[in-house]
């Protein structure tokens, strides 16, 4: 049984319990990894000490050595190893990856190993079987894992085998006879670093049902961080909220929080005890690589914060001659305390999940985790070019599977952009649909969150297609402008900024080629944009709701509406969500709301209208909708207090858009 606890503000990061035959694990957790039944370099009192509530070990290799035949005899693992605690078991399948000799078929996995005399057909049905004899916790389906950079079309087709595969296990695991302890079974979402295959897998494994659990599985063998945040932040939000989310054999400490920050409750990987064998530790004065003669005269502990025997009992210098020397001792003593880091780090997220402060700490450990060695950092490399950095204030720079660039909010890891090649939304939702940009007259345009300019450019762009319309003035609003200069920082990922506008408007605020007047605004544009002249055409672009909260608000839009009213013709607000909430506060506004054009996975975007006396060509919502939104479980937006939604839905249900 798995048990959700809390929910972190401004995340998807939890805490929860899954209850085993062998004791309760709490989630986030680290699964040390036990690959034949023992933890490299590690005793029993060791591991017990740790505090680490479930190891994993691996079907295949317990299958090859010693075989299913012992496990029957002895009972199972728990009784072999004398280890208290859960185990998981991986099916197998990314071990099989990783080998030169094998044959994939529908039947199964046929494959070579030294350790057996012959060939060896592994099944989903004999997977099952393997981990029924272990007598593991968690069982894992049998699944094929390939290169998350492979082709679409292979990427396809093991996607599809490993849901067959998934049908099989869960079919074997329901006729086998009882264990004599109740076992878990996951499922594992595949497809490569392709969005749509991911959604597919997600979605085909939850209709099959009967799981008691989902891992991710394919990631951490090809594929850049970015892509792997991406697709981990993606798939969490297409599984079940009630049942546990395990990302196999990733990764990183950073790469840990950032998972636990997109909602993944189990990880498991070999590097804290693969990177202690060749010197290097994970500490907070960030990583270690003992091997470096820096460390030959070092007389401090190898991390001041921690209790481990390497930390308490020695100097560096004494930890690096164990490592020149390939002393044994120094990869037990290095593998105990990064495994410990691990188990410490999940221990922390979990105080932090449920103390509610689990925002501000992901915040400082997405920064401190990705350091090097702080005490003795390497000298620069000559004769490179150090690349811009990829953070600045709030934000950072994500580049995407499909190849473009997009800034990322940090605090709440929310993407511009995130699935949507950013120029070709902005052309097609905040250019192309308008119909007074199509008209001659001068026109005022105001541009309501700069961002990293792509609504702007794409106006600009138009313009330049077309210079013999009548003048613009574009005034471009922002209260933070660190995202627009880390774009412009990065015009190798961002294209757009490449022309000379951008960076004019950057050092001098305004620019300036007619037909085009273009202006930056700096600061809050509830406190800034009663100054302007009213405009005919607004891009509603502010962040997101979670980041700019008051700017999505009914009394904002009742204000911007109030502002409009100097005109006396038709105004036009185009804006890329389609959220019920949103179209409501509009109306309510004042405005008349239409739908507006789809956009990558969005079905609508919104427009809003103040008409005047010049018609506007736009599909307005109708009573249809209404009725829709009737069914929707947020009909307001959060500002709203209840107390006076039965009143604004009378107000709503009067709105003169309805009777026309």
């Amino acid at each position: 049984m798995f048990r959700v606890h809390v929910t972190a503000a401004g995340s998807r990061a939890r805490t929860g319990t899954l209850t085993t035959a062998h004791g309760t694990v709490e989630t986030p957790v680290f699964m040390p990894v036990g690959t034949r039944g023992s933890v490299r370099t590690q005793t029993l009192a060791q591991l017990i000490e740790l505090g680490a509530p479930m190891l994993l070990a691996n079907t295949y290799h317990l299958m090859v050595r010693p075989g299913p035949e012992l496990f029957e005899r002895v009972g199972g693992l728990h009784g072999w190893t004398k280890w208290p605690g859960a185990f998981l078991t991986d099916s197998g399948g990314f071990q099989i990856f990783s080998l030169s000799s094998r044959e994939m078929s529908e039947e199964g996995a046929r494959f070579r190993d030294r350790a057996s005399p012959g060939p060896l057909l592994l099944t989903p049905e004999r997977s099952i079987a393997m981990q029924r004899a272990i007598g593991s916790d968690v069982m894992m389906v049998l699944d094929q894992c390939i290169d998350s950079t492979s082709p679409v079309t292979q990427a396809r087709a093991a996607m599809e085998l490993t849901h067959r595969w998934a049908v099989r296990s869960l079919t074997a695991h329901r006729e086998l006879p009882p264990g004599p302890t109740s076992q878990k079974l996951f499922a594992i979402v595949q497809g490569a670093c392709f969005p749509e295959l991911r959604r597919e897998s997600a979605r085909v494994l939850t209709e099959i049902g009967g799981f008691d659990g989902y891992a991710i599985g394919g990631l951490a063998v090809g594929e850049t961080r970015a892509q792997r945040e991406d697709t981990t932040e993606m798939v969490t939000e297409l599984l079940p909220l009630e049942l546990p989310r395990y990302l196999m054999g990733v990764g990183t400490p950073l790469d840990l929080i950032e998972a636990v920050h997109r909602g993944v409750d189990m990880f498991d990987c070999i590097l804290p005890t693969a990177w202690a064998q060749h010197g290097k530790a994970f500490t907070s004065h960030g990583r270690l690589d003992l091997r470096r003669g820096v460390y030959r005269n070092a007389e401090q502990a190898l991390d001041a914060t921690c209790d481990c025997v390497a930390c308490t009992t020695y100097a560096r210098s004494f930890l690096h001659h164990l490592v020149k020397a390939r002393e044994p001792l120094g990869w037990q003593l290095l593998a105990n305390h990064n495994l410990r880091f691990y188990v410490r780090l999940m221990r922390r997220a979990r105080m932090e999940i449920n103390d509610g402060t689990f925002a501000a700490f992901h915040a400082e450990q997405r920064l401190a985790l990705a350091e090097g060695d702080q005490d003795n950092p390497p000298g620069p490399t000559p004769r490179i070019k150090p690349r811009p950095p990829s953070t600045r204030g709030a934000f950072t720079v994500v580049t995407h599977t499909d190849g473009f660039a997009s800034v990322r909010h940090l605090a709440s890891s929310e993407t511009m952009h995130s699935s949507n090649q950013p120029d070709a939304e902005a052309e097609r939702v905040y250019v192309a649909q308008s119909a007074v940009l199509a008209t001659a007259r001068p026109l005022v345009v105001w541009d309501v969150g700069l961002g990293a300019a792509h609504n702007a450019m794409a106006l600009i762009r138009t313009l330049e297609r077309s210079p013999q319309r009548g003048a613009i003035e574009l005034v471009s609003f922002e209260h933070d402008l660190d995202a627009f200069q880390l774009a412009l920082a990065h015009q190798k990922e961002f294209a757009h900024l490449r022309h000379p506008a951008a960076h004019i408007l950057a050092k001098f605020g305004r620019y300036e080629q007619l037909p085009l007047t273009w202006r930056l605004v700096v600061g809050d544009f509830l406190s800034t944009f009663a100054a302007e002249r009213a405009p005919d055409l607004i891009f509603w672009d502010p962040f997101s709701a979670k980041v700019d909260t008051p700017m999505w608000s009914l009394a904002t839009f009742r204000a911007l509406f109030a502002h409009l009213r100097e005109h006396d013709r038709s105004v036009e607000l185009f804006t890329y969500t389609a959220s019920t909430a949103l179209r409501t506060s509009l109306l309510l506004a004042g405005f008349h709301v239409a739908r507006g054009v789809a956009s990558g996975a969005k079905k609508e975007t919104t427009i809003a209208l103040r008409p005047g006396s010049d018609p506007l060509p736009h599909a307005l919502l109708d009573a249809a909708w209404l009725a829709r939104r009737e069914r929707s479980s947020a009909k307001f937006a959060a500002d709203i207090p209840a107390e006076q939604h039965a009143e604004l839905e009378r107000s709503l249900a009067a709105h003169p858009q309805w009777r026309a």
